[in-house]
């Protein structure tokens, strides 16, 4: 289905008003204009987000009862354990919380489940036998437990002191545990909702720091350890795929400057594994060179490893540990790619799903760590919610969901709760457990309840553009000036244009392993550029076939390679000139300095 596109037009007044201004170029103003930055104040706010607006860390609901438990176990000698979880930002928290307890002088180690055995969050045999280990123990879970009820009134039982720090949506009824740390509790009003689990774990971080300092400042050290954890958070935050606005926004800005200035070891060698040791690091970076290594290791059943890369002080173990995810890595995209070509596949085999309104996949083949990419690359492909589910030798499978069109998957998933064994998760992505023979019965429910509560429009699948451009204003210096723009993620994406009438210099190619990527040369006046459009390989044959020019949506970067800088166009859309775009209004915008550590 051909996608709208949904581009803002600004009167030339504006434009060179906002411009001047701000001493910007036009392409610039444009972005912030289509943003909903109107004045020059509102969009030196947005240029500039400093520190100092990350809120009072006492302010998230439950926090200073979990930072006073945790300084008092500290002092009194108890072993302090993180539970955390096998995603990036699970093993991020993890990281976080035991480097700022291990130099707050505590007995601290973790806990990660195995994805393949145990599955997510806590699950009452490792409570159990972390209480039997150790009965004074204090456990702390990171990124997981808000769904954990059953477990928490175990703890409960068997007198285990448990805090619950999680952001993931909260159920009918929240876990009776000692404290729960949670943006978005029952009857609290956090100011921003949308942190991740290693926000909120840098968050108690920095409230524990500011308890063992003078009650309002951690220490000089414990400062500069807060001014390197903000690298830790900010790769987990771009992991997580949340909203980059408010104090994720700031978070990621400055985490990656610390992640080249503050490096730990562990992190050091992961940054050079992934080269990007001699540049300056993006949000980019993060989410396809960083991330995708750290998030190997979880799925491929060694988050356990990943931890301890993020934690060592052992220089040679840190680039044995660096290698060994980067192979994981490796091995990751091989099993993704086999598991794409057999779900499409299983698609294929079944006509009578193609007027579903979502998908449920399922397989004995498939490797549980591995599904929610692939769900993911699903849903865009056959531009559904879809879900793919690793089916276990024990009679039940473990699944993971990913939305479509602004589908809410989480609620999907419990108004299916009778049908499955356990779920949980986001609006935008899910996990759950199912009994092997009840898969048909899900495939039915989900659908049948998204035919009476989703019905997506066009507006909801369309694509964003900031403004109609000519390829001549793109220059390496206007490229380089939308940089400023960011970082760039969810909710605060990549500036992204449009051009009509560009002629193709010569046939599209493809290009990377099983032909998977596009490249095209296309030219508009004298201009010429190199196009890619990455996991679209099936674009090159279409627009072989169209005669005349093409109009194409894009995101601008610049390329280096051999030392040589040029601007490289990555292709959003495409579609022939004479089809027309829609026009819509602008839509409003969510709007170093010294840390307030």
């Amino acid at each position: 289905m051909p996608r709208k596109w949904n581009f803002h037009s600004h009167d030339e007044k504006s434009i060179k008003r906002l411009s001047g201004s701000l001493r910007v170029s036009p392409l610039v103003a444009q972005v912030l204009l289509s943003r909903g930055y109107e004045t020059p104040e509102d969009a030196r706010r947005y240029l500039e987000p400093k520190l100092s607006n990350l809120h009072d860390p006492t302010l998230l609901p439950g926090v200073s009862e979990a930072a006073d438990r945790i300084v008092k176990a500290i002092e009194n000698g108890r072993r302090v354990t993180i539970y955390g979880d096998y995603d990036v930002d699970g093993v991020t928290s993890t990281a976080l919380l035991w480097h700022c307890l291990k130099l707050l002088g505590a007995r601290v180690d973790y806990y990660i489940p195995s994805r393949m055995e145990e599955g997510y969050g806590l699950n009452e045999p490792a409570i159990r036998q972390l209480h039997e280990d150790d009965p004074k123990r204090l456990l702390i879970s990171v990124d997981c437990g808000i769904a954990s009820v059953h477990e928490a009134a175990v703890a409960k039982e068997i007198d285990l002191d448990l805090i619950i720090t999680d952001h993931h949506t909260i159920g009918e009824q929240v876990p009776d545990a000692a404290v729960v740390v949670h943006p978005r509790l029952p009857g609290t009003e956090y100011p921003f909702g949308e942190l991740c689990g290693v926000g909120v774990a840098f968050k108690l971080a920095w409230a524990i720091c500011q308890m063992m300092g003078d009650g309002k400042k951690a220490s000089p050290r414990m400062r500069e350890f807060l001014k390197s954890a903000v690298g830790l958070t900010a790769i987990g935050t771009v992991a997580d795929v949340v909203p980059l606005v408010d104090e994720n926004r700031v978070i990621v800005r400055y985490g990656t400057h610390s992640l080249k200035e503050h490096p730990a070891i562990g992190l050091q060698a992961l940054i050079r594994i992934s080269e990007l040791h001699d540049k300056e690091i993006s949000s980019r970076d993060i989410a396809f060179g960083i991330a995708p290594r750290i998030n190997a290791a979880g799925r491929l059943g060694q988050a356990r490893l990943a931890v301890e890369l993020l934690t060592t002080d052992n220089p040679d173990r840190a680039v044995q540990l660096a290698a060994y995810v980067d192979e994981l890595n490796k091995n990751r995209r091989t099993v993704e790619r086999r598991i794409v070509k057999e779900a499409k596949e299983q698609v294929e085999e079944h006509p009578e799903w193609e007027n579903d309104p979502t998908l449920v996949l399922a397989s004995h083949e498939w490797h549980p760590g591995v599904v929610g990419i692939v769900a993911s690359r699903i849903s865009e492909m056959f531009e559904k919610p879809t879900v793919l589910i690793s089916l276990k030798d024990d009679g039940t499978g473990q699944g993971s969901a990913r939305s479509f069109a602004g589908f809410d998957m989480y609620t999907g998933l419990a108004a299916c709760r009778d049908t499955l064994l356990g779920c949980g998760g986001h609006r935008a992505a899910a996990g759950l457990q199912i009994d092997a023979s009840r898969v048909e019965e899900f495939r039915v429910a989900l659908a049948n309840w998204a035919r009476e509560n989703f019905a997506p429009t066009e507006d909801d699948t369309a694509l964003r553009v900031d403004a109609e451009v000519h390829l001549s204003e793109v220059t390496r210096r206007a490229v380089a000036e939308l940089q400023h723009l960011g970082p760039f993620g969810e909710a605060n994406p990549e500036p992204r244009f449009a051009a009509r009438r560009v002629e193709l210099t010569e046939p599209p190619k493809t290009m990377g392993e099983g032909d998977r990527h596009l490249a095209l040369r296309v030219s508009q006046h004298r201009t010429k550029m190199r196009v890619v459009a990455f996991g679209r390989g099936e674009w090159a044959e279409e627009i072989a076939a169209v005669e005349g020019p093409v109009s194409i949506s894009f995101a601008p970067q610049i390329n280096s390679y051999r030392g040589f800088e040029s601007v490289q166009l990555h292709l959003h859309d495409w579609r022939p000139p004479e089809e027309s775009t829609s026009i819509t209004e602008p839509t409003a915008a969510v709007a170093p300095a010294e840390p307030p550590f």
